[in-house]
């Protein structure tokens, strides 16, 4: 779980610009911040009557989906169709993958039909990377959630989200609130706010669902929920993933409500005007009281919204530097010859 600049040579061009978004290790503040701000200028975009920008025109991109989603595959799809890009969906579930396929070879015949980026989905940690280190140079590979891993574009909406209603990370208390061991999302964010200058990342949730290693990441740990929740500005609950768990990690839904679920009694915790967050789907009455779910201080749609302006500006600043790349190593290329 120690987070590394490993991820940086495959996810930069020579100028430091995105070629591929597979997770946040390694990349620098100034960069997150340019993300937030590109996405900050593609919000009024879904305020137009007419919602789109030409910005990818001419470009495909293929959203390659191994593990259901519902969010982000609708926000990645809108997403490039605002940036006027010609989108194509791969059902798994009928494709030739449940057939026996295997990924390399589905991967060179998306990469056939002339394909310029990839958003990928997949239940195995570091699929997103292994497809970024075998794909021909010329397509750009975003990780639309991996494993355990990381899921970037979650995170950075996340941070959009956070900055939109809170302001200057650098005076801010955050607490991530559940099953942090297999939350993708829980790393993404912790990545996030450390880089984006968080000085309060607190984690909080029962001994089985925290991973070894937390201290990496900057952030306190606690196991009593209203210890941790006292004057925070930020809440953000995770789902609990019981489609990765293994038995004996939880007694049950009923007694993890009882001891972590955000309730209207627990929210008056933190501070008056902290708001409350979850990455979906919500499991009510079991992560979340309805009534805190729906009420004044959830901005859960909000993150919707965001998320699509962020993958609006993680497929245009990833496409360009992908073309920058390109343009660069045929100019290297010419001039080699000369």
């Amino acid at each position: 779980m120690t987070p590394t600049d490993a991820n940086r040579p495959l996810q930069l061009n020579d100028h430091d610009q995105l070629r591929h978004f597979l997770s946040l290790d390694g990349l620098p503040r100034e960069l997150l911040t340019e993300i937030l701000d590109t996405a900050d200028s593609f919000l009024e975009v879904g305020a137009r009557a007419v919602k789109k920008v030409p910005l990818l025109r001419g470009k495909t991109v293929c959203n390659v989906f191994f593990e259901n989603s519902t969010r982000t595959r609708t926000t990645f799809e809108l997403a490039a169709k605002r940036l006027s890009a010609d989108v194509i969906t791969l059902n798994v579930s009928t494709s030739s993958t449940s057939k026996g396929e295997t990924l390399t070879d589905t991967l060179r015949n998306l990469e056939a039909m002339a394909a310029d980026m990839f958003v990928v989905r997949h239940a195995a940690s570091g699929a997103a990377h292994f497809i970024a280190e075998h794909v021909c140079p010329d397509v750009a590979v975003i990780n639309g959630g991996d494993g355990r891993h990381a899921h970037p574009t979650q995170g950075m909406l996340d941070m959009l989200t956070i900055r939109r209603h809170k302001g200057d990370f650098e005076k801010l208390s955050v607490a991530i609130v559940g099953d942090i061991l297999h939350s993708r999302v829980a790393r993404s964010n912790m990545l996030a706010l450390k880089t984006l200058g968080c000085p309060d990342i607190r984690v909080i949730g029962p001994k089985t669902l925290l991973p070894i290693g937390l201290e990496q990441y900057g952030v306190r740990v606690f196991n009593d929920m209203n210890e941790g929740l006292r004057d925070v500005d930020v809440v953000i609950m995770l789902r609990l993933q019981r489609e990765r768990m293994q038995g004996g990690l939880l007694p049950s839904e009923g007694e993890f409500y009882r001891l972590y679920g955000l309730t209207t009694a627990r929210m008056a915790l933190a501070k008056p005007d902290a708001i409350v967050m979850h990455p979906g789907p919500i499991n009510r009455g079991v992560e979340i009281e309805s009534a805190v779910a729906d009420g004044t201080q959830s901005v859960i749609l909000n993150q919707v919204t965001y998320g699509i302006a962020i993958r609006m500006a993680v497929l245009s600043m990833t496409m360009s530097g992908q073309t920058a790349q390109r343009q660069r190593d045929n100019e290297q290329a010419a001039e080699e010859l000369n």
